[in-house]
């Protein structure tokens, strides 16, 4: 598969997330709270470079990703680069339409216990400021409904590139990765 070929699939998957969160957050009135961003700021934060090539092929369609590339090198800085907690708007994302794939799920999905239930992966502040809608979200997975299911989406990743989606990185390491490999394809193309 060539690289255009992945990002197009990366974009794919995360626009059918999208919308699959989209009929979630209709039918249970989960959100987030306008401006919070809470949790992008830890600095735990993991992801793989699948996730990032769509990102990385824009900055390269833009002439951006040399710098970006420089300052994701000399960055020792753990929060994500693409945060940008002065921004006005209901995330904090500088790039939103390029976030992650765990960026696109943390709220809103569910991950299978070890017992092969759906649990809903959320936040403390929807948990407790929204308790009516998530009690009764988390009655309506254990029914049955539906919700995003995050493993199911990593899977979609590691079918589009095994090597790329095999590892987690912490998330700049993993931006950084994938511009690497946006760069080098571009390379060896001229």
């Amino acid at each position: 598969m060539e690289l255009i070929d992945k990002v197009r699939a990366v974009e794919g998957v995360f626009r059918d997330l999208d919308a699959a969160i989209n009929t979630f957050q209709t039918a249970t009135t989960l959100h987030c709270k306008f401006g919070c961003g809470k949790c992008c700021f830890k600095p735990d934060i993991e992801a793989t470079p699948v996730e990032f090539l769509p990102f990385a092929h824009y900055l390269y369609e833009n002439n951006l990703a040399d710098a970006w590339y420089e300052k994701l090198r000399v960055s020792d800085d753990e929060l994500c680069l693409i945060l940008n907690p002065t921004q006005a708007g209901a995330g904090l994302c500088s790039e939103y339409v390029h976030r992650g794939l765990i960026c696109r799920l943390f709220g809103y999905s569910a991950r299978v216990n070890k017992y092969g239930a759906k649990e809903l992966v959320t936040c403390q502040i929807i948990k407790t400021e929204q308790k009516d809608a998530y009690e009764s979200a988390e009655k309506s997975i254990s029914a049955g409904g539906p919700v995003p299911v995050m493993n199911q989406y990593y899977m979609q990743l590691h079918g589009i590139d095994p090597e790329l989606a095999r590892e987690f990185y912490p998330i700049n390491k993993a931006i950084r990765r994938a511009v690497e490999v946006v760069l080098s394809y571009y390379a060896y193309r001229q």
